[in-house]
């Protein structure tokens, strides 16, 4: 048995060269041992690791052999249940059943703390054939510009907002074709092992399962006196008197607030009605976006995102960079450059194109990298991991929505004349505000080459009109 006498600095809550404190000395300077825990976080911590695996299967057999993951497996399986997801039927003749198989997550906070083992049981959507699995797929998603029209709406009028979160919310839409599926992994009936399920609602993976539940849903909301936004169908509007609720949808996720509480809290009923949902709370975090909501305003920003990409790529050494990219930053297709692993810097584009949702900053010095993605050289890399120095220099900058602002709609627009190195191209850029509010902005290569700088514009300005009337 091996004894360890000393242990290690880091593992020691406080600072471990201080002086002794008396109890009056440590609750008056609140630096007491449980003080210490709640504020870095450890209780919580702790609590969740009593209960959740902190770590995600890589198969079934794996998950089956953790109680955690059993658990979590059989509350999807009762939920089926609950809402009569499908009925064991013999398979008819003729018919090859679509493949079914477990994806496990570890649900984690802003603390990146696991607080839920989440099992979902998805089909392999990929065997499905169109016109005999599937016909209409199409389902509208809301805009980021979307949210964050909404979100400066509310810091105007000065309502909070709050977010629902259907629980398993493609098990609510109806399946209208003849959809077979196999057994879940692990769960197989042993009496009825050759039998297959036969669907009557959708799962996640099918390609009709988005359209299915915008359908189920968007019928309830107008059968409950709400109406569709008139441009963007994911808004939908109700109207008491001279207050109004607004809804908007992204996929299972909805946001929601009004001046009037009364009409939040008769909303919370409608949807529980019908759908089984989380508990009511403040917009906190959403689709990625960090939302905090003050007496004076909103502030938007992505931090936690910051720090999982700095970490992905491990980006977290102490070197920084006060600007994304230089003004002369001499970026060329250079064909006699090293290569670099393509997968790699696709996927840090990647994830840099989803933080500009909050990031204008970095917009520009995004969008000029992603045209090295075909072919990227060693230039091109260094380039990408200049952006990620500024980002770890300032991970917490994000947009701020006051609420004492006019609602003034006020849009710009410019080009940078051939500003491409590949082909002359020039650039559009655009930016619209509702006060001082930055709600949208646009930078984007042009389709073709301006002859003259006057070109340019009009080309630019043509395309920042649109964005306007889309936001009017």
């Amino acid at each position: 048995m091996r004894v360890h006498k000393n242990h290690p600095i880091d593992n020691i809550i406080g600072d471990p060269h201080a002086s002794v404190q008396t109890r009056h000395r440590t609750i008056a300077e609140n630096t007491s041992l449980y003080s210490e825990i709640l504020d870095t976080g450890v209780m919580e911590t702790c609590m969740h690791a009593t209960f959740v695996s902190q770590l995600e299967p890589k198969n079934v057999k794996e998950a089956l052999a953790d109680n955690c993951w059993i658990e979590a497996m059989q509350e999807e399986l009762s939920q089926f249940q609950k809402l009569h997801v499908w009925d064991l039927v013999d398979l008819p003749r003729g018919v090859q059943p679509i493949g079914t198989r477990w994806v496990f997550k570890c649900k984690t906070n802003d603390r990146h703390v696991v607080v839920k083992n989440k099992a979902r049981l998805v089909v392999q959507g990929f065997y499905q054939q169109e016109g005999l699995d599937y016909k209409e797929v199409y389902a509208p998603v809301a805009r980021l510009e979307a949210i964050r029209l909404f979100l400066a709406y509310a810091s105007y009028v000065g309502f909070k907002i709050y977010i629902l979160d259907v629980k398993s919310a493609f098990l609510y839409g109806k399946v209208h074709e003849e959809v077979y599926v196999t057994q879940p992994p692990g769960f197989e009936d042993p009496h009825n092992i050759n039998k297959v399920y036969k669907l009557d609602k959708a799962l996640y993976g099918l390609h009709q399962a988005p359209r299915a539940w915008y359908e189920t849903l968007s019928k309830h909301l107008l059968s409950n006196g709400f109406d569709h936004g008139q441009i963007d169908s994911t808004l939908f509007i109700r109207k008491a008197g001279g207050d109004i609720l607004l809804v908007q949808v992204y996929v299972d996720d909805i946001i929601f607030g009004s001046i009037d509480e009364e009409m939040c809290r008769e909303f919370e009923q409608v949807m529980k009605s019908k759908f089984e949902m989380s508990n009511m709370g403040e917009l906190s975090f959403f689709l990625g976006l960090q939302v905090s909501q003050r007496e004076d305003g909103i502030y938007l920003h992505q931090t936690k995102y910051v720090q999982d990409i700095l970490s992905k790529y491990k980006m977290n050494d102490n070197r920084t960079y006060g600007t994304p990219i230089p003004v002369n930053h001499g970026l060329y297709p250079d064909k006699d450059g090293n290569d670099v692993d393509c997968k790699l810097y696709r996927g840090m584009i990647r994830s840099l194109m989803y933080l500009t949702a909050s990031r204008r900053d970095i917009m520009f010095a995004v969008c000029l990298c992603s045209r090295f993605q075909s072919q990227p050289k060693e230039s091109h890399m260094i380039a990408v991991k200049r952006i990620f120095r500024y980002l770890k220099g300032k991970p917490r900058l994000g947009l701020w929505y006051s609420k004492k602002q006019s609602f003034d709609f006020k849009a710009y627009t410019d080009s940078h004349y051939g500003g491409c190195n590949f082909d002359r191209k020039s650039t559009s850029s655009g930016c619209q505000f509702l006060g001082d509010r930055l709600v949208s902005w646009q930078c984007k290569k042009q389709a073709t080459v301006s002859v003259l700088t006057c070109e340019a514009e009009y080309i630019a300005a043509a395309s920042g009109c649109s964005q306007i009337l889309w936001i009017q």
